[in-house]
């Protein structure tokens, strides 16, 4: 139900942004949304004629040349409008965790101040949380890990540190009001001094 809701939440926000035809609208959730990287057409159809269902979309059918479908374009209805307003509005912790947090994120140029806040805040605490236990998991089985199982979990412990860092940024600067937009580092560059990973071991 999670990931179905999340698509639908999805869908609804790229729509927000113009129409689009199924096979862009599938394009942009494979490439943008990394959370949806393998999602077929038999997934994307069902979804899409839901939504119309609802009243949450129209479709538009143009004309096609002789003996081939016609393309079909898909566009939100208000009332379309306000349910992805609604669903942008929510701050369950479904919203920060690993796979609807990267999509709640894409779309926060539609989602209130105090809501990104309360979704930031929630992901860096969900971040600190899993990084206290991984330091944990590390002390405690130490001198039974080989070198290539600690420098998994030190990569493992990096990667999270410099997210939680990227993620500070983006409070300070939203109690701030300096930002309308996540700064251009990145996560991945929060730290002037990336981790390498053990596969650098081999370069």
């Amino acid at each position: 139900m999670r990931r179905r809701d999340l698509l639908d939440f999805a869908i609804l926000g790229l729509l927000h942004e113009g129409p689009l035809h199924g096979y862009e609208l599938r394009r942009r959730l494979n490439d943008a949304l990394g959370a949806f990287r393998a999602l077929s057409f038999g997934t994307l159809y069902p979804r899409l004629k839901a939504l119309l269902e609802r009243g949450w979309l129209v479709e538009d059918r143009s004309q096609a040349a002789p003996g081939k479908r016609p393309r079909i374009t898909y566009a939100l209805t208000d009332s379309g409008r306000e349910h992805f307003a609604t669903l942008a509005a929510q701050t369950d912790p479904a919203a920060w965790d690993d796979e609807g947090f990267d999509v709640r994120l894409a779309f926060f140029g539609h989602t209130e101040r105090d809501v990104r806040l309360r979704i930031l805040e929630g992901r860096r605490s969900r971040l600190e949380e899993r990084l206290d236990s991984m330091r944990r998991a590390t002390y405690e089985s130490r001198e039974r890990m080989d070198t290539w199982t600690t420098e998994l979990q030190r990569y493992g412990e990096e990667t999270t540190e410099r997210e939680v860092r990227w993620l500070s940024e983006l409070i300070e600067a939203e109690h701030h009001g300096t930002t309308n937009r996540p700064p251009a580092s990145g996560p991945e560059q929060a730290s002037s001094n990336p981790p390498s990973s053990p596969h650098d071991q081999d370069q």
